[in-house]
């Protein structure tokens, strides 16, 4: 009987109703294991993120996807990877996931990874987007906006924006944590928060142009001295030909053997010889090289590095962080009325886990009740029993696991299993939360159905479940709730 619950498990279609686009880039082992933690720090060298449950966990189910044995070595799985290349990868991980419906959160590092039709074509399954609040706004302001227009401008850019959507995403959690005033800020307060911020942001976007002339100038200074060298060089070869060709019994022309544009051979000094990354020439590679460095790190670490633009460095200076403003955000995502979701517990140093547990979201959702519209909470680990105690209380609420699965690997049951404690299944659903390498995507699908056919296995055989349970319930949370929030039955918007 458990075999045949696993066998059905396995089988089942899937809505990953939380995910991001999978790297269409070969990745370096350095950018591989800096995609497999979510932590925004280098990893030492003295360790390997293959030493973790996420590690192993590669080793032992997307292995075989790519015709090695299960447990292989790191060496030999990323060689293999290599071997293969990102798009073959890619078709086998996510295509051996059985995922039969994506939706597509694009707000973070899109321009990295595949989009809605990168993913629709590599998997050959429908794919719908989930659109990011705090995007939106920060492209209102990028765009020119005044204060007192801002509410009214974001309004309608999440309109445009969501005509074909299936869900809102904030990331609340992030930028300011769970704990905000859940009340709907006033129309003065929004437009005083929104003044404070554009001026922030004006502020920021000068003092980055004024960066970017300077370094123009600069460029341009170093250019002329460039060409000075060159000038003065090409002076002194002209000195050493005349006064070669002043010396009795030597001849004014180069020898044969001589490069061309060179009197008298030699292998020349000037800036067409410096080695890449020295003086006079080359991309170079260290700190001020033009790629993204720090918490922003991964950018830089797929193996074709994406330069940083001055689109880029003014995007950064309208970072919304106001809680007045993200305030604004939810509530003005709430009257467009798609499925909300919220980032939850575990994720990457930004986030403060202390202000990250869905219990501080309590307040907000009675406020919200009236509304209908779907509250979904995504990931939750640590607090996976909080997060059930809301969707059980409260008829709005819904959760997953899905970040929490696929980093707990071989402890992923115990996840799956506090879900099933206190939340109404038809209140659970499945989600990935992968971003970049197609493992996250392969994984997020595989941990979560091994996980679910372990536990409801042990109901059935407990004789707690029956079989017809067990099989309906595994349905529901695999596809079914997520196509009936999502409204996915319908047609497309």
């Amino acid at each position: 009987m458990a075999a045949d619950l696993t066998e059905l498990v396995d089988e089942l279609p899937l809505v990953d109703h939380h995910v991001h686009g999978a790297t269409a880039h070969d990745l370096s082992r350095r950018a591989f294991e800096e995609l497999i933690t979510e932590s925004d720090r280098p990893v030492p060298a003295w360790m390997t993120m293959f030493d973790s449950q996420l590690g192993h966990a590669i080793l032992r189910h997307c292995a075989p996807e790519l015709g090695l044995d299960p447990h292989t070595s790191p060496e030999e799985y990323l060689a293999r990877r290599a071997r293969l290349g990102a798009d073959e990868v890619n078709r086998r991980l996510l295509g051996a996931s059985g995922v039969e419906h994506y939706l597509l959160e694009t707000g973070y590092r899109g321009e990295e990874i595949l989009g809605p039709g990168g993913m629709a074509e590599v998997t050959g399954v429908p794919v719908d987007e989930v659109v990011r609040l705090e995007q939106v706004a920060e492209q209102v302001a990028a765009s020119g906006c005044g204060a007192g227009a801002f509410a009214r401008r974001f309004a309608e850019a999440l309109w445009e924006r969501t005509r074909t959507a299936r869900g809102l995403k904030t990331v609340v959690a992030y930028r300011h944590g769970l704990d905000f005033d859940p009340s709907r800020p006033s129309a003065a307060e929004v437009a005083e928060a929104a003044g404070r911020w554009l001026g922030e942001g004006e502020a920021v976007g000068r003092r980055l142009g004024e960066g970017e002339a300077a370094g123009r100038r600069l460029g341009e200074g170093e250019a002329a001295g460039r060409r000075l060298g060159e000038g003065e060089a090409a002076g002194r070869r002209l000195g050493e030909a005349e006064a070669a060709g002043r010396r009795p019994g030597e001849s004014q022309a180069a020898p044969d053997d001589a490069p061309p544009g060179r009197p008298g051979g030699g292998t020349g000094t000037g800036p067409d010889d410096a080695p890449h990354g020295g003086s006079g020439g080359g991309a170079g590679t260290g700190p001020d090289d033009g790629f993204r460095r720090g918490p922003e790190r991964r950018l830089g670490l797929v193996q074709d590095a994406v330069p940083v633009t001055a689109a880029d460095q003014r995007r950064r200076g309208w970072r919304v962080t106001d809680p007045v403003l993200l305030r604004h955000l939810i509530w003005t995502g709430l009257d467009r009325g798609l499925p909300l979701q919220f980032h939850t517990g575990f994720g990457d140093p930004d986030v403060d886990l202390r202000r990250a547990d869905p219990l501080l979201l309590r307040g907000f959702v009675e406020r919200a009740e009236p509304t209908g519209v779907p509250i979904m909470l995504l990931h939750c680990y640590p607090y996976v029993r909080h997060a059930g105690h809301l969707a059980h209380a409260y008829p709005a609420v819904h959760l997953d696991v899905g970040l929490g699965v696929t980093y707990t690997g071989a402890r992923a049951a115990a996840l799956v299993a506090q879900s099933l404690e206190v939340a109404p299944f038809a209140k659970l659903l499945f989600s990935s939360d992968a971003w970049g390498p197609a493992e996250l995507h392969h994984l997020g699908a595989t941990l979560w159905r091994r996980a679910l056919a372990r536990v409801l296995g042990e109901f059935v055989a407990e004789g707690e479940w029956s079989a017809g349970q067990a099989a309906r319930v595994a349905a529901m949370v695999a596809a079914g709730n997520a196509r009936r929030v999502y409204d996915l039955t319908a047609p497309r918007p």
